[in-house]
């Protein structure tokens, strides 16, 4: 009986580990996409009025 509670403990720590392996995969995977799907900012339309300090 106690075997069986030990056996079920360590496949549901398994299953969860795994579950949130796949949870993190999906959400670097998305967070890539969104990454390479995001707008392009404007660019400067003058970028030599810029004033640099030296």
């Amino acid at each position: 009986m106690f075997n069986k509670k030990v056996l079920l403990g360590a496949l549901l720590a398994v299953a969860g580990y795994l579950g949130y392996r796949r949870y993190q995969s999906g959400q670097a995977e998305q967070d890539l996409w969104a990454e390479a799907t995001d707008p392009i900012p404007p660019a400067d339309p003058c970028p030599q009025t810029r004033t640099f300090r030296t």
